[in-house]
């Protein structure tokens, strides 16, 4: 079983930053990539915000390109997720995805965390 938890969020100003967390943990054979989808409050749907792959490479999306930034910990099978110059828009409640293949199931899955909850005053 894996485990994934997020942290980070926080009440914050429009123009300021946020540092968001998130770390695997449990039975983790190999981490394939790790993303932040964010939810905004009254959206059903769930938005990819930015993704990083087990070589390296980083995706985002259009809205938040230039502004935030995600990077990983490989030793602590962490990921951040740096956010400056926050607008009232980016205001969501983030989660962080794994997929991995864990040590006991048969195949590459993905794992969901809780979420966090980002605010971004005017």
């Amino acid at each position: 079983q894996v485990q994934v938890v997020e942290s980070g969020g926080d009440l914050v100003q429009a123009g300021g930053s946020l540092r968001l967390s998130c770390a695997a943990s449990g039975s983790i054979f190999r981490i394939n990539a790790m993303y932040w989808y964010r939810q905004a409050p009254g959206k059903q749907r769930r938005e990819l915000v930015a993704a990083i792959l087990s070589g390296g490479s980083t995706n985002y999306a259009d809205s938040v390109k230039g502004r935030f930034t995600i990077s990983r910990d490989m030793a602590k099978n962490t990921v951040y997720l740096q956010m400056n110059s926050l607008k009232p828009e980016d205001t969501a409640v983030y989660y962080c995805k794994c997929n991995a293949k864990g040590t006991v199931a048969p195949a590459d899955m993905d794992y969901w965390g809780k979420g966090t909850l980002v605010t971004v005053s005017s």
